[in-house]
């Protein structure tokens, strides 16, 4: 879904009809040049705006994932507060916090009372998004249109697994069993929507807990026996637990695979046409998993700084190795506009639709 990250500006000819004299015709030349070279510019050089860089040199800029610290979400916020600064004008410090609860909500709520100057950005669980959606009630009719999207730093493998102790290990096995607990931060999370169609399609007796704040918690838990697996991230996986057997994975909730997780069934295999539709909308999210917000209220030329320095880094060679190393491959990430268009048509989903897309991941 990417887009071309170079710059669409294109230069015009308007107007540069070749003068007589000669220095009239040397200025059009010079003219010319100037709008040429503009239009083979990066965006960056459009950012690069002298109010901007003062605006940003010597300040701190604020990073603050919606969930705890040690998870997925939290890793990728760290990260991209380690590189971000390289791309804004003014290379701003940015520090990275934490602000867990109610599913990452609590977090972007936040939006509406820290500073709406450029300097506080929010990283949130996408899984919300279709949440407000479904059962806007609950969210004070918010939609996240109401907010201004960077882009997303990656699209999501998404898996559930079983604990070895269960004796679970395959879906089949799970389909048997006559209670399975699984654990989540709320019930617009993500890996509640990803567990509550196991249960809703399949046929599932999974037991959803809610509360946890991340899934930090969630993983100590089923070490624990609180709960008899999980769903989320495959990245978020300890490596050891996949290559000790200690977690069997069952299925893969997400389309989009890699070589590691190709064998898994996908959730929606057995389910029937309109069933996988239900399953591609509700779950669309899975394309802009990592996605980072700030106020509507910041000022335009210093959004559109932040949003060119975040495209700028999702391609970074820099960025990218960073995240191999910590096994937080970067796939297909999101520029703004693809995000808030994506957001957009899903408000607009027909209300019929909305009402059986609730009932499978209720």
């Amino acid at each position: 879904m990417g887009a071309d990250p170079t710059c669409r500006r294109r230069a015009s000819n308007k107007g540069l009809t070749p003068a007589r004299s000669g220095g009239e015709t040397a200025m059009n030349g010079v003219r010319y040049l100037i709008l040429l070279l503009a239009a083979l510019l990066p965006a960056s050089a459009y950012a690069a705006d002298p109010e901007v860089e003062a605006f940003y040199k010597g300040r701190q800029i604020r990073l603050i994932t919606g969930s705890s610290a040690g998870a997925g979400f939290d890793l990728y916020g760290r990260m991209v507060a380690r590189h971000l600064t390289r791309f804004i004008p003014g290379k701003p410090q940015i520090i990275p916090g934490n602000l867990p609860g109610a599913g990452s909500m609590r977090a972007v709520q936040s939006l509406r009372a820290e500073a709406k100057d450029g300097s506080y950005i929010v990283l949130f669980n996408p899984g919300q998004i279709m949440a407000t959606v479904l059962t806007p009630a609950l969210y004070a009719n918010f939609k996240f249109t109401e907010v201004a999207f960077l882009g997303s730093a990656s699209a999501e493998i998404r898996t559930c697994f079983a604990w070895h102790k269960t004796g679970v290990k395959t879906l089949a096995d799970l389909l048997k069993r006559e209670q399975f607990a699984t654990g989540h931060t709320g019930t617009g999370a993500a890996t509640y929507i990803d567990a509550a169609i196991i249960k809703n399609v399949l046929g599932a007796k999974l037991k959803q807990i809610t509360g946890y704040p991340g899934l930090t918690e969630q993983r100590v838990a089923v070490e624990r026996g609180e709960l008899d697996g999980d769903c989320g991230p495959y990245a978020s996986i300890p490596p050891d637990w996949i290559s000790d057997g200690k977690a069997h994975v069952l299925v893969r909730i997400s389309k989009a695979f890699d070589a590691a997780t190709e064998k898994y069934p996908w959730v929606g295999a057995s389910a029937s046409p309109e069933q996988q539709k239900l399953i591609e909308l509700v779950l669309f999210y899975h394309e802009m998993f990592r996605p980072f917000i700030v106020s509507r209220e910041v000022p335009a030329p210093r959004l559109a700084a932040l949003r060119d320095a975040f495209w700028q880094m999702v391609q970074d060679k820099e960025f990218s190795e960073d995240a191999q190393r910590q096994g937080r491959e970067v796939v297909s990430p999101m520029k703004w506009d693809d995000a808030e268009r994506i957001v957009d048509e899903v408000y607009r989903t027909p209300a019929d639709v909305v009402a059986k897309a609730a009932a499978i991941i209720k």
